[in-house]
């Protein structure tokens, strides 16, 4: 009988992966920051990654290898697609 465990994910694949990190806040900084991401249509965790991703940039400390913070929710829309004419009006779109 084979082993069909999946492969082990190499070093490579395992640093595209977002890193996961316990942050421990003041009660009122948790609320001024949930507030805040909140007014700039955010969750708290995208809040703080765009934040820090800031102060790096000013420090002149972000990573050239970072990568930009992926867009959520739903995708752009596709522009409308242009009426089709019929040769039977002479170009006109309506009757």
């Amino acid at each position: 009988m084979t082993d069909q465990t999946p492969p082990r994910p190499t070093p490579a694949s395992r640093s595209q992966q977002r890193k996961q990190m316990l942050l421990r806040l003041d009660p009122a900084v948790h609320d001024a920051l949930a507030r805040w991401a909140s007014d700039e249509l955010r969750s708290a965790n995208a809040q703080i990654e765009f934040l820090l991703r800031r102060a790096l940039a000013e420090a002149g400390r972000l990573p050239g290898a970072a990568r930009p913070i992926p867009r959520r929710g739903r995708p752009p829309g596709q522009p409308p697609e242009e009426p089709e004419t019929s040769p039977g009006n002479g170009g006109r779109d309506t009757p």
